[in-house]
């Protein structure tokens, strides 16, 4: 047998380690809240893709009552500024060469170019935009080569991405005829703003945080460090499996029960090291400035994004091509809750246009756009959570 019908078998179809996991975690559940006084263990992962296997595979519906799962800001496209957009738009019309990734082709902005109908790249290659998607930047450069046209590369991602343009730079394999738009984001930032958010609502407190597994591949287990010597909380790196996720739940519950609270990445260490990829974290540093970052709906979250530093600034496309930085402004469409959702503060059918006016055919806000967007993720695979908490709150 090849090793990933193993994985396989072993993560996503092993019925019997699934309900051993859902029963230890249904019968340490009570005895944590009792323990701790925590109202509702909350669990918040940060990547689309564990909120993908939360939602795909149901795992919501093996909670106990004292147990939710909420999604975090992991997905890039979807905090990805309007702005950026629009000004992306802008060039592909002033007759640049846009490339970018098949998600952030279809992004809709909230201001339209020129007041027309031009709301995203796919709107503006119709009208005829030399618009194209790129596989990666390895493919884009390659295709920019070809014919010399002025171009520029739409750059969206966290530190799994991230990588992949440094190191291009560094080896100077960029052609003088392509710049980078950096959209770059960094996760941890993003993860500790949004426990901050909850402990200072009214809401429940974060109980605990599933690091997102391929970016721990680059930073590190290490990186979640700060949430147990911080803000007392586990952190737990899992893979993206079914078996990986309830694994992180359960030890998450019994770090809780126990008070030994610290981060883990016993589970997936099978891919994750503790001090991550040091060769690509020092291409980063090489090629990347760590700036203040707007992510989408939400505003500025200090240090949590990246723009090439002075050496590579003749690439900067925002700084060759006089592009200003415009004023954080609510960037959302009117009655979107898409900043609510990347927080984990609001479900994805708590938007008043949840599958109304906004469906993935036709995305009104960014979280219906990516596959990794928790509202695009609902739309496909639904949610039997109201349902779920209905039925405990009669049993």
């Amino acid at each position: 047998m090849d090793l990933p019908k193993q994985i396989e078998l072993i993560f996503r179809e092993n019925s019997p380690l699934a309900t051993k996991l859902s029963e230890e975690i249904t019968k340490l559940a009570p005895k944590v809240t009792e323990k701790t006084g925590l109202e509702k263990i909350k669990v918040m992962n940060f990547c689309g893709s564990h909120e993908w296997t939360t939602t795909h595979y149901g795992l919501r519906s093996l909670m106990p009552r004292e147990v939710e799962l909420i999604p975090g800001p992991g997905c890039p496209v979807c905090v990805t500024p309007s702005s950026d957009i629009e000004n992306v738009i802008k060039l592909a019309m002033d007759g640049y060469r846009v490339y970018t990734f098949g998600d952030v082709f279809k992004l809709p902005t909230v201001n339209h170019y020129k007041k027309d109908q031009i709301g995203s790249l796919a709107m503006a290659k119709a009208a005829g935009a030399d618009v194209r998607i790129a596989y990666s930047f390895v493919d884009a450069i390659e295709d920019a080569k070809k014919d010399n046209k002025p171009s520029v590369f739409f750059g969206v991602g966290f530190e799994t991405t991230i990588p992949s343009y440094a190191v291009l730079f560094a080896k100077e394999k960029i052609p003088k005829n392509v710049m980078f738009y950096s959209a770059t984001k960094l996760t941890a930032p993003a993860a500790e703003y949004a426990v901050k958010i909850h402990k200072a609502s009214k809401r429940s407190p974060v109980s605990g945080v599933i690091g997102p597994g391929h970016v721990s591949t680059i930073i590190g287990a290490i990186g979640w460090d700060f949430f147990p010597k911080e803000y007392k909380i586990p952190a737990v790196v899992t893979g993206f499996e079914p078996i990986d996720v309830l694994t992180g739940i359960l030890t998450i519950l019994k770090d809780l029960y126990t008070g030994d609270i610290k981060y883990t990445n016993l589970e997936y260490k099978r891919v994750v090291k503790p001090e991550g990829n040091l060769y690509a974290q020092e291409e980063i540093r090489e090629v990347f400035d760590v700036v203040d970052a707007i992510w989408r709906g939400i505003g500025a979250i200090p240090k949590s994004g990246l723009d090439l530093n002075e050496k590579y600034s003749e690439y900067n496309a925002r700084l060759q091509l006089g592009l200003k930085e415009k004023p954080w402004d609510y960037d959302l469409p009117p009655g979107c809750k898409c900043n609510e959702v990347t927080l984990g503060t609001a479900y994805p059918d708590e938007c008043p246009l949840f599958m109304k006016a906004c469906t993935p055919a036709r995305p009104w806000g960014p979280c219906m756009v990516s596959m990794e967007g928790a509202c695009a993720v609902w739309a496909r695979f639904g949610s039997s959570q109201k349902v779920l908490d209905a039925l405990k709150e009669v049993k």
